[in-house]
């Protein structure tokens, strides 16, 4: 440990390399103070909890590019602070009445099967999909599925946000091509 109560470098080398020892002292050292970040965003204990472990996960993936010479706390202050913005984004998005709540006669509560038409088109998007390269298919599917802005994919799969937009054009440019006669079917 340091004379600031933070983890050396030696601490953090061995970190990087996913010592078992090493990650338990960089997340018990610099735990309150990511939380407490996460929290200044979120003002809830319980997201501000899940952003610190999202931070620490993140930080674990990416500590093999950083030099703990740069100083950890600003760069794991940096990390939680995104995270943190991105799981209010998300939490924001999922912002609904609980269905306990719902009227009953709301129409948007029945969902009404798929014609045969609209059945078929849905198997051309996804056997498009599955078509495409593995890198190319998983954004999509983050995307579209499971609603992940780009940060958010480049986050999860541990890549920059410039691969994920090129993979994201280059998947969506494939799409379009092999789909075309879903459109000039309906015109």
């Amino acid at each position: 440990m340091s004379p600031e109560g933070r983890v050396d470098s030696a601490t953090f080398r061995a970190f990087q390399q996913g010592d078992h020892a090493a990650v338990r002292a960089v997340v018990r050292a610099y735990s309150g103070m990511v939380t407490s970040v996460a929290h200044q965003v979120l003002r809830d204990h319980s997201l501000a909890e899940e952003a610190a472990q999202q931070t620490f996960v993140q930080a674990w993936r990416a500590a093999a590019t950083f030099d703990p010479e740069r100083g950890i706390a600003p760069w794991l202050c940096t990390i939680a602070r995104r995270v943190a913005i991105d799981l209010a984004r998300r939490e924001q998005r999922r912002a609904a009445t609980p269905l306990s709540q719902a009227d009953p006669s709301d129409r948007s509560l029945v969902t009404l099967p798929p014609s045969e038409t609209a059945s078929w088109e849905m198997a051309q998007v996804r056997l498009a999909v599955d078509a495409l390269p593995p890198d190319e298919r998983d954004v999509v599917r983050l995307q579209h599925l499971e609603g992940l802005t780009q940060m958010e994919i480049a986050e999860r799969l541990g890549i920059a946000l410039g691969t994920v937009k090129s993979r994201s054009f280059r998947a969506h440019r494939a799409l379009a091509s092999r789909l075309a006669f879903l459109r000039e079917q309906s015109a």
